[in-house]
């Protein structure tokens, strides 16, 4: 189905909007002067984490434990994400070698 130049301008002028609004809108909402409610305080400390681990579920589910390599290359990835994040605390960093080494494993080793 094509869009119409209307409908294409439609549609870009609502995802500007919308990515608009989830930008501003929390700086208006609780601006600096004010304290946030301790509820969302609570999810800034915890949401992190629960994505981290989230993230970590949904990328290891689908990793065949008992067929091929049985997983090795992916969980030496991640010993090597968490090893490169406890030395240097760098996101990026840990990203960064975590993909190169299981990219390395899987064309060249597994």
């Amino acid at each position: 189905m094509i869009m119409t130049v209307w409908q294409g301008v439609a549609t870009i002028v609502a995802v500007v909007v919308g990515t608009m609004l989830t930008r501003f809108l929390p700086f208006l909402i609780f601006p600096e002067s004010k304290q946030p409610p301790r509820i969302i305080e609570y999810l800034g400390a915890v949401l992190p984490y629960a994505m981290t681990g989230l993230l970590v579920v949904y990328s290891l589910r689908n990793t065949p434990v008992f067929t091929g390599s049985h997983g090795a290359p992916e969980f030496i990835a991640c010993a090597v994400i968490v090893a490169l994040h406890c030395w240097k605390r760098n996101m990026l960093l840990s990203i960064a070698g975590g993909t190169v080494t299981y990219m390395l494993l899987v064309q060249l080793v597994f």
